[in-house]
This record gives C-alpha cells, sequence and structure tokens, in this order.
C-alpha cells in the first residue's frame, strides 16, 4: 500500500481535533477513511507523479464545485470516472487550511451517503 504517513498523521489529527469517530482501512491502493462504517475519503500515492493525493468523496451535490477548484481532477480508476468522488493533488491540500477544507466538505456529504453492501 502506498501512501504518505505524515498526511495519515495530519488527518488523524484533524479527525480527533474534531472528535470525529473514524476507522481506517487499506483499501484502493492506499489509506481509507471510515465515518460512520461509510467511505468518506482516503489517500494513496499517484503512480505517474510519485506524489500524495486524496480520494475524496464529495458526492454529487458538489462534484461540480469540487472540480471547479485548483488541483482537483475526476477520481477514475477504471477508464470510467466515480460518481461522486474527486482527486486531490498534493498541491490542493498542501496547507492546513486546504485540507481541512476537503475534509468538511467530505464529512458534510457523509451523512447523506449510502453504506456499501456488506459481504458475507
Amino acid at each position: 500500500m502506498a501512501y504518505d504517513e505524515y498526511l495519515a498523521d495530519r488527518i488523524r489529527q484533524i479527525l480527533k481535533q474534531r472528535s470525529i469517530a473514524f476507522e481506517e482501512k487499506k483499501m484502493m491502493g492506499g489509506l481509507c477513511y471510515m465515518v460512520d462504517d461509510k467511505m468518506c475519503f482516503g489517500l494513496n500515492t499517484d503512480k505517474k507523479t510519485d506524489s500524495a493525493r486524496l480520494m475524496c468523496r464529495v458526492g454529487p451535490e458538489n462534484y461540480g464545485m469540487a472540480m471547479s477548484q485548483d488541483h482537483c481532477s475526476e477520481m477514475n480508476f477504471t477508464g470510467r470516472p466515480m460518481k461522486g468522488y474527486v482527486f486531490v493533488s498534493a498541491e490542493g491540500f498542501d496547507t492546513d487550511a486546504d485540507l481541512e477544507f476537503w475534509i468538511q466538505l467530505c464529512l458534510d456529504y457523509n451523512p447523506l451517503a449510502q453504506s456499501s453492501k456488506k459481504r458475507k
């Protein structure tokens, strides 16, 4: 699993400061943060640039706004974009304020997101 441990620590610190209960799971080639048993956001390494990036679940309502932000692109693992998800490159969350913006956007959508079906 390729992800930036320093970024993971920054994210943990933000979530703990806000008293957000979360679980970390290694998946999607990186580390995902689960809030209320739903994938909220994650991080991995962009293989093309070898730099950290966020995987943000912003939802369909915020997708257009998110895509208009600098350093944001569609999340695409399989040749098709994932609806309501975006990638944010490292330049887009360099400052704590920028990282908190993306985390809050994901946390705002999380109550509306549907849980994945549990596998038996």
